[in-house]
């Protein structure tokens, strides 16, 4: 398993991210999985034998109960591995118990490093925008907790391009540690990123670790054109958690399919593949419910996409441009033609 620099900090991450929201625990998120310690620690363990190590939760996922189980399964492994976890969603009944001012965010670090058994994690990562507090609070609390030992870099989650521009800007004046990562919502049937977000980290520096590659399932080639949806699954309507041109979507699944067979590869592999050639991506971030699924995703590195496939699912899929990026386009066009 290879490596990759997050962003231009030092830290270095497997290309593949394990994804810990699917340790539920017997309280947790029943919806998604019933992996509980015994069945985390088996899968902990391969993902770490195999190179893997960069593990991902929150503190949100299962009410805790996804630290607390990554945690044990890490246990004397701790150092092997690169722990990043996530602070600023609702982790309790009460107004301070969500959201990421400066009181939110240092109990919820604390909080997390108990889970988690540890006393310092990797990658603290902010879950999501925070409109009601100012960021210079949040930036500054973040800086607080490097500065204390308990966190080793920081990132952010799900952000527009304006604001993290916006927070990069602030952290340089500042002089407060910057993020070095950005984890957002990227896969062949979501490429929004790519407008905005994509050029912004590119310029900045920051890491890309892309969540939901397989769009809850849909591009592991099990949903497909003409066919019953399938029972028992993640996803009972195509609209459930991520909305695309199902139709479209459809196409990119028969493309993948035909791609994976040309490299004795799966539907699945193909499409982890594809995010990986992508500009500015550190680590594909994915989950697996089975040892099966486990081993699956980890065999992606073993291959690669050509060029041509790389630009056949390019155009496949590509979004449609929104104002004022369809402009630029056309003044790109104009400025090589004169």
């Amino acid at each position: 398993m290879k490596t990759r620099y997050i962003g231009q900090s030092g830290l270095q991450v497997s290309e593949l991210c394990f994804g810990a929201m699917m340790f539920v625990g017997n309280h947790g998120w029943r919806h998604l999985s019933e992996l509980g310690q015994k069945e985390a620690d088996a899968i902990v363990g391969t993902a770490l034998d195999a190179g893997i190590n960069f593990f991902d939760t929150a503190d949100n996922y299962s009410e805790g109960e996804s630290e607390r189980i990554l945690g044990r399964a890490l246990g004397s492994r701790r150092r092997e591995a690169v722990i990043g976890t996530k602070g600023g969603f609702r982790t309790g009944p009460g107004p301070n118990d969500t959201g990421c001012s400066r009181l939110h965010i240092l109990d919820a670090c604390d909080a997390s490093l108990k889970r988690l058994n540890t006393d310092y994690i990797d990658l603290y990562q902010i879950h999501s925008y925070d409109a009601v507090t100012p960021l210079e609070e949040t930036l500054e609390a973040l800086d607080t907790l490097v500065r204390q030992g308990k966190v080793r870099y920081v990132g952010c989650s799900n952000f527009t391009g304006w604001q993290l521009m916006k927070a990069m800007a602030i952290s340089r004046e500042l002089a407060l540690h910057r993020f070095v990562s950005l984890q957002a919502l990227y896969s062949l049937v979501t490429r929004d990123l790519e407008s905005e977000l994509v050029p912004a980290c590119l310029d900045q520096g920051l890491g890309i670790l892309p969540w939901g590659p397989l769009a809850g399932g849909f591009l592991t080639g099990k949903y497909r054109a003409h066919t019953p949806w399938p029972t028992g699954t993640r996803l009972t309507k195509p609209e459930d958690r991520f909305p695309f041109d199902e139709q479209k979507g459809y196409a990119i699944v028969e493309e993948l399919d035909a791609i994976a067979r040309a490299h004795d590869g799966t539907v699945a592999q193909a499409a982890l593949n594809y995010l990986l050639r992508k500009p500015g991506v550190t680590s594909v971030i994915f989950g697996a419910r089975t040892m099966a699924q486990l081993q699956e995703n980890i065999r992606t590195t073993e291959w690669a996409l050509t060029a041509g496939e790389m630009d056949r699912l390019d155009q496949l899929s590509a979004p449609t441009k929104t104002y004022p990026h369809w402009y630029f386009d056309i003044y790109r066009k104009d400025r090589l033609h004169r």
